[in-house]
């Protein structure tokens, strides 16, 4: 442990499963304080007991990104529990804890595309804009929002779960030119093919290792291969980097 970190409070809404659960260890090692938010309030626990075991300082908070009271209320608890908040990681997606369908885009049904943009767009908005007031005050923060390969690249049979995600990019950069009179950093990071599920059978393994013959470096991506990414735009080394997309996926998409 480096203590990059030591004294920042930092909030990840989908932090109780794959990705983002691996998010919050990674800032924790670096000596954040860390709310895992998340829907899935067993899950939340579970990766706070784990983490404050570890002797981090976490705690767990139920949150549907979607639902602005709910948001709000990850906020106030944030407050309470360690007084500030400096990192906001907006990594809740509907993607495979909360599945989609992988459908032609004209089988898609319309309450599926507006929940995917609820909480894959909305829900960052409404986190930012419940953060965002507290960072201010301070005069500095750090917002980084997860978007992914495949709004670079497309990806068939997915087309509302890839939309949702080439928002991100576009809401990054604006946010980023609101934000940086007031110090906040406002930086996205895409992950490529991530074998981030838990219990993964035979299909889903065998989906993600064929991802890996279309990288640079040929092997099965991990949650762990995305965390330097996440602690480096968390940390004072990029202060002086906003608006940005860091593409994390072992050389499958280069620009």
């Amino acid at each position: 442990m480096t203590g990059r970190l030591a004294g920042k409070v930092a909030i990840v809404t989908g932090g109780g499963h794959g990705i983002g659960k691996a998010y919050a260890l990674g800032l924790a090692g670096e000596g954040a304080k860390v709310v895992v938010a998340e829907i899935d309030a067993i899950a939340a626990g579970t990766v706070a007991a784990d983490l404050k075991s570890r002797g981090f300082e976490a705690i767990a908070v139920r949150t549907d990104v979607a639902d602005p009271a709910s948001v709000a209320a990850m906020v106030e608890r944030t407050l309470v529990s360690f007084g500030r908040i400096d990192i906001l990681v907006n990594n809740a997606a509907i993607f495979a804890t909360v599945p989609m369908s992988r459908s032609p885009f004209d089988e898609i049904e319309i309450e599926e595309w507006d929940r995917m943009m609820a909480v894959n767009l909305r829900g960052m908005w409404l986190a930012s804009r419940a953060a965002v007031p507290h960072m201010r005050a301070r005069g500095y923060g750090k917002i980084i929002n997860i978007s992914s390969g495949t709004a670079l690249k497309g990806s068939a049979s997915r087309i509302h779960y890839v939309t949702s995600k080439a928002g991100v990019l576009g809401f990054t950069r604006t946010l980023a030119r609101e934000l940086g009179q007031h110090g906040i950093c406002v930086n996205c990071v895409a992950p490529g093919s991530t074998l981030s599920e838990e219990n993964p059978d035979e299909s889903i393994v065998k989906m993600r290792s064929a991802a890996a013959g279309e990288r640079a470096l040929q092997r099965v991506q991990k949650p762990e291969d995305i965390v330097g990414a996440i602690v480096f735009f968390a940390s004072p080394e990029s202060d002086f980097i906003t608006g940005q997309t860091l593409v994390v996926d072992g050389g499958a998409c280069m620009h």
